[in-house]
């Protein structure tokens, strides 16, 4: 099933037939949508799905009044679940293929749920985590956001007093996260409520580093559970809450008979807790590694306390809300999910005999496996060195491999994901590049942990995930260098974020042969900041960094690399750096 890549003139097209077609279509009645999604929250992290130790009356009270889906599926991992969600596509097929190192970057060109309803006159916002992306245009606001207040890593160091960005400019905040985020969000609503919208509601929580308020951790620590677990359980009820303010104001604004509120997660659950006893957690292509909760409510619309019971995905998700809403999909836009709609308002069953793929990379090597197939019997699954088969209607927690005995099923099955993954990656191995010079982006970033590294340079945490940095620097052959593409020549300032225990590091940046040098003429190297964490983060901690101004250099015009050498050191370990900044000249 060879999906095209989707054409962005479409959307075009579509935008201005719109504009057109508005007075007559009466765009006031078309439905808000609230997209609600959490971060590391598994299947069984829901009171209503058998966890009596735990306090989520909001999700609990959406899935009563609301449609609740039995069997739903996303990605084992963060990044390629918002893939997924936001394009309708499988996320190999998006460009994103893990959760760092720059693999988590969706490709422009992808059309997302966040274009299709603003091309039908919907406001658009994100108040959260992104994760597809952090340089423009995969960024939230080239990518169909009119507002964005949040992230685009795949965590934050600090849960409390957080700085984020807000359209472009980082922004101080205060309080804990996620009720900031919310506030955004409410904020968002009003300003919203006399036209369509669509709020991308992507919480941060509860992923780690596990940080929450006392009265939420203290009331899990008097039930008896260990640090980890108490926080977890207090972040998801804090995030409950938080949920119940949206409700609150969509229903005081009296815009709750239109507006479709969507609440799901992003992945199993990062760690080993109760998951309706399903094998596999987070990063597992087992069942408890994808199988979420899904509840829809649209009163009047869904039937509350409706049910699913068939096989549906985060690939579903867009043709599933843009039908809901009247939205039209772009010509020639191909998906691999489907419209549940039919099955949600009553008017036509959702579709049986589905065949759902699962695959999870495991670093930068695009690697076929682990990898599984989902049908409405079947679980065939690749995590170790070879299948295994499970039958899930008599087996769903995967306790017996049975492919010796339906040797015909897990061949098919096999046959059938080795050609799916085979057809997704197409292209996938293209070199990765960061875009420096669209106008929109006077500003690039260029974080560590998307350069290659030489010498004795190396990450400071120990897998180089989001907001890491490089240290190791002290002799000749350290480097670290960027894959550019640069989209219109111009002169750049180089700016360095830098920490050094004492003066006399001379580091050399070049890209091309253009060159520039930089100096530290005095010593830098602060503590960590102050991290309220409830336990030790497998992250690194957050720290101040020193801009070293390097100069300016002119890159021209397509395909560049810029690498920053070391010149001279005072001894070994003699800088940390964290990311270089490319700042337009004008």
């Amino acid at each position: 099933m060879p999906i095209a890549p989707p054409a962005r003139a479409a959307l075009c097209l579509l935008a201005m037939g719109l504009v057109l077609a508005g007075a007559v279509r009466g765009q006031e009645t078309r439905p808000n949508v609230l997209l609600v999604m959490t971060d590391d929250q598994g299947w069984g992290d829901v009171r209503s799905h058998g966890n009596p130790l735990l306090d989520t009356p909001v999700m609990d009270r959406l899935a009563r009044e609301g449609a609740r889906f039995e069997r739903f599926y996303v990605s084992p991992v963060c990044a390629p679940s918002r893939a997924s969600l936001l394009t309708g596509r499988y996320s190999l097929r998006t460009g994103t293929q893990w959760v760092t190192y720059g693999l988590e970057t969706m490709r422009p060109e992808e059309v997302t749920i966040a274009e299709v309803f603003g091309a039908a006159g919907y406001a658009t916002g994100l108040f959260g985590k992104w994760h597809n992306g952090s340089h423009y245009p995969s960024d939230p606001l080239g990518q169909g956001f009119d507002t964005f207040v949040g992230f685009s890593a795949g965590h934050w160091n600090n849960y409390v007093d957080a700085p984020l960005v807000a359209n472009g400019r980082e922004v101080e905040t205060r309080g804990f996260i996620t009720d900031v985020l919310t506030d955004s969000a409410l904020a968002f609503v009003e300003r919203n409520r006399d036209r369509p919208f669509l709020a991308y509601v992507p919480y941060n929580a509860p992923h780690s580093p596990f940080q929450v308020p006392d009265a939420y951790f203290d009331r899990y620590k008097a039930r008896g559970f260990d640090d980890r677990t108490a926080a977890v359980y207090g972040m998801v009820e804090n995030v409950d809450d938080n949920l119940g303010r949206l409700l609150d104001r969509i229903e005081a604004l009296g815009l709750a008979e239109r507006t479709v509120v969507v609440f799901l997660t992003d992945n199993g659950p990062n760690g080993d807790r109760f998951n309706g006893h399903m094998r596999g957690f987070k990063a597992s292509v087992h069942e408890g590694g994808s199988r979420v909760p899904l509840f829809v409510r649209w009163p009047g619309r869904i039937e509350a306390g409706a049910t699913v019971p068939e096989l549906a995905a985060h690939i579903d998700l867009l043709p599933t809300l843009a039908d809901l809403a009247g939205v039209p999909l772009p010509a020639g836009l191909v998906l691999d999910g489907v419209s549940l709609a039919p099955a949600l308002l009553g008017t036509g069953p959702a579709p049986t005999g589905r065949t759902l793929f699962t695959h999870h990379s495991r670093g930068a090597d695009l690697e076929p496996y682990p990898g599984a197939v989902r049908t409405d019997r079947w679980r065939l699954v690749r995590e170790g060195a070879g299948w295994e088969l499970f039958d899930m209607a008599a087996d769903p927690s995967e306790a017996v491999d049975v492919a010796a005995h339906h040797p015909d099923v897990a061949r098919r099955l096999a046959a059938a994901y080795d050609a799916w993954f085979a057809d997704v990656t197409r292209g996938l191995d293209a070199p990765r590049r960061i875009p420096v010079g669209f106008p929109e982006a006077p500003v690039v970033t260029l974080p560590a942990v998307e350069s290659t590294q030489a010498g004795g340079v190396r990450y400071a945490g120990e897998s180089g995930w989001a907001n890491d940095w490089l240290t190791g620097w002290g002799a000749d052959g350290d480097r670290a260098a960027w894959a550019l593409d640069v989209v219109e020549a111009g002169v750049y300032r180089v700016v360095l974020d830098v920490t050094a225990p004492a003066p006399g590091v001379r580091l050399r940046v070049a890209s091309g042969a253009a060159t520039t040098e930089a100096v530290v003429d005095r010593a830098f190297d602060p503590p960590f900041l102050p991290s309220p964490d409830r336990v030790p983060r497998g992250e690194v901690y957050a720290k101040p960094w020193m801009p070293l101004d390097a100069g300016t250099l002119r890159l021209g015009a397509g395909p560049a690399r810029l690498a920053v050498d070391l010149v001279a050191a005072p001894g070994p370990d003699a800088l940390d750096l964290h990311a270089v900044t490319l700042h337009r000249v004008r």
